[in-house]
């Protein structure tokens, strides 16, 4: 299981950060934390209310996650399929997959 590095933990919130900006104007703020090789995400509404997005699995390289949607129904994280047919993905893909289902359509 590898360590996340710091430098990659920050990374990966500026690149959610910016992309939740340019894409999600539903998204005052994207928080991520981190448990082991997980980072979990969730989304701050404008409204204020807080959602659970999704999960990443850190594999090494701070540019493909592992996808896993969040699921309300079941209170837990789901590995899930990208658009891209792929079970990792960009943080950014990912974003846009876990907002997309949430949130509608994005602005780009």
């Amino acid at each position: 299981m590898p360590t996340v590095p710091e430098s990659t933990k920050s990374s990966l919130a500026q690149k959610l950060t910016a992309r939740a900006h340019t894409a999600w104007p539903k998204l005052a703020a994207v928080n991520v934390r981190h448990r082991g090789q997980f980072a979990y995400v969730d989304g701050e509404l404008t409204d204020g209310e807080s959602i659970k997005l999704m999960r990443l699995r850190y594999g090494g390289s701070a540019s493909i996650w592992g996808f896993a949607l969040y699921l309300a129904s079941s209170d837990k994280y789901e590995d899930t399929i990208l658009p891209t047919g792929s079970f990792a993905g960009t943080p950014e893909d990912s974003l846009d997959c876990a907002c997309g289902l949430y949130l509608a359509t994005p602005d780009i």
